[in-house]
């Protein structure tokens, strides 16, 4: 099999870390992006190099802020009494297409996984009871994904915030395990939420 040029096995081999991005995939984006003109790969290339300071999270909740501005914190139009821990920025989104959530997010670091090297003590569970007090909540909702990762935080995250006087749920029936809240229709995802659980 004749090898690809060295810079162009860069390119698929950087496409390939893109979730759900395969080899084949990612030589079909890597050809594309060689018969693009070159102002549309310069823009391109802006676009990726500046979204991080034109999207950055938002220090408090973690959730995308838009031009400094986090709506997913502004206590004057959500309800401040519960608080959904998430654990990516992306599915506050999900959760509010389906209207049915209108308290505060919270994204975590990471789910706990040891084999990746995420542990508990990465967590920060002093921000998550900082928040809890601040705007004395009385619902923390885990809104994890079905996975072994997300089950292992979502109970050690239980533990940790039992001491506080707060109502523990969990999305409950609706999300198949080993799925992604990212990838569940609106209504079914609706449905956990209005069906969540004490955890």
């Amino acid at each position: 099999m004749t090898k690809f040029p060295e810079d162009l096995q860069i390119l698929i081999s950087a496409l390939k870390k893109l979730p759900g991005i395969g080899s084949r995939t990612a030589e079909r984006f890597a050809f594309e992006f060689i018969n693009w003109s070159s102002e549309e790969l310069t823009h391109f290339g802006h676009l990726l190099a500046d979204i991080r300071n034109k999207i950055p999270p938002c220090p408090i909740c973690g959730c995308l802020t838009d031009l400094g501005h986090c709506r997913f914190c502004d206590t004057t139009i959500r309800d401040s009494r519960s608080l959904c821990l998430l654990a990516s920025a992306r599915d506050a989104f999900a959760i509010e297409e389906t209207r049915t959530f209108r308290g505060l997010y919270h994204v975590i670091e990471h789910l706990l996984s040891p084999l990746d090297g995420r542990y508990t003590d990465t967590l920060r569970v002093d921000r998550i009871e900082s928040r809890l007090r601040q705007h004395q909540v009385q619902e923390v909702i885990i809104a994890f994904d079905s996975t072994l990762e997300g089950d292992a935080t979502a109970l050690y995250l239980k533990e940790k915030l039992s001491m506080l006087p707060v109502k523990i749920t969990r999305l409950a029936f609706g999300l198949p395990v080993g799925s992604s809240i990212d990838h569940i229709d609106g209504g079914t995802l609706s449905r956990a939420l209005s069906g969540r659980q004490i955890l």
